[in-house]
């Protein structure tokens, strides 16, 4: 036999000896007591929270998720990696049976992406420790359908949104708190008229507005909405529409009433009541925005109570700036969107503009028509 024969053979036979290792691994293990398995699952959680951190997800990303996990497993009572498929089956077809598909399909990714951790980083350690090969439960047979694709939210036309603005505008000669009335007014404006997210509204300081950056101005904001969870995205925004004008009237007429102190750093746009310690005035919160918008469209545009929110206001925006004109990619620029698709959710053509494009179409067909027949 030659000596490259032999060598082969070798090979071949450590090569075997190997997978019987393997095979061995799987077979022997140690089993942990209880109350090590119970600090072995809080650290892989921990390490679990850490590792979404560093892929820069967002805070309220990475809570939703753990929530998720968390609601399965309070229901299984055990470990999540003891799941099988046919558990799966068991809390996807009957006890989500009849819960919104948002619901089904935020619990399935988060526990896919938690077993896809398991695999990854910990497989060795729970077979070690339970004699268990971590194995996602969720497969293609049982993965829940669905889309998870924002609702529809038709704004109220142009008409109506001068409406609301022009009460809303008369009530400041005579409510009772002037200042905080009128911060939500602009606040609330400045969402129909840039496309303003009522968090980015809450997040803007009074250095966030250049105005010595294009034609009007431009508002940097600095915490935009990230994609998929991403993380806070950032943009600059042309203070077009009017803009200009009601930040212009609030900096000079109103935020001095919450402030008196303009330079300092940090000082946000839209500030609250309340005082900070050193008695400047807090970031206002989310909350007293959305109810000033309530209030007042249950005043000033009460067919619209209860569904024109924060959210529907950019969309009005969208659906204004594209009947004025601007293309979809700017648009998209304006609202800070990734795709162009979800910009185009946005919009919404109000009034005839298809059926007059429609019928110019048909006046162009029929007037190349006449030539023909000449």
């Amino acid at each position: 036999m030659s000596d490259r024969s032999t060598v082969g053979l070798k090979v071949r036979g450590l090569g075997l000896a190997a997978l019987a290792v393997v095979r061995d691994l799987r077979e022997h293990w140690t089993p942990a007591s209880a109350e090590e398995l119970e600090r072995f699952e809080t650290d892989v959680l921990s390490g679990f929270v850490l590792a979404r951190a560093s892929a820069g997800l967002a805070d309220g990303t990475i809570r939703g998720d753990v929530g998720h996990l968390d609601q399965i497993r309070t229901w299984f009572g055990r470990p999540l990696w003891d799941m099988e498929p046919a558990d799966a089956d068991v809390y996807f077809g009957k006890v989500l049976r009849h819960s919104p598909s948002g619901t089904r399909l935020g619990r399935s990714q988060a526990l896919s992406t938690y077993f896809m951790f398991l695999e990854l980083r910990h497989k060795v350690e729970i077979h070690r420790m339970t004699g268990r090969v971590v194995e996602c439960p969720i497969d293609e047979m049982n993965r829940p359908r669905g889309a998870k694709d924002a609702q529809l939210r038709i704004p109220p036309s142009e008409p109506e949104i001068e409406t609301l603005f022009t009460g809303w505008g008369g009530e400041l000669a005579t409510c009772r708190k002037f200042a905080p009335t009128a911060r939500n007014y602009t606040a609330s404006k400045l969402m129909s008229q840039v496309g303003l997210r009522v968090s980015e509204a809450c997040g803007l300081d009074l250095d966030d507005i250049k105005w010595d950056l294009g034609r009007f101005g431009k508002l940097h904001v600095r915490h935009g909405k990230g994609a998929r969870g991403s993380g806070p995205r950032e943009r600059m925004i042309p203070l077009i529409n009017g803009a200009d004008r009601t930040l212009r009237w609030f900096i000079e007429d109103v935020w001095g009433q919450f402030d008196d102190d303009h330079t300092r750093p940090g000082a946000p746009l839209f500030p609250s009541e309340r005082k900070n310690t050193d008695g400047s005035a807090r970031r206002v919160g989310d909350d007293a925005l959305r109810n000033g918008l309530d209030n007042a469209v249950q005043a000033h545009l009460p067919s619209w109570t209860d569904r024109l929110t924060p959210h529907v206001l950019p969309h009005f925006c969208a659906s204004q700036l594209y009947g004025n004109g601007p293309d979809l990619l700017a648009i998209q620029e304006v609202l800070g969107h990734s795709w162009i698709a979800t910009t185009m959710r946005y919009i919404h053509v109000q009034q005839t503009r298809v059926e007059d494009a429609w019928a110019a179409g048909m006046e162009r067909a029929a007037k190349r028509l006449e030539g023909l027949a000449r």
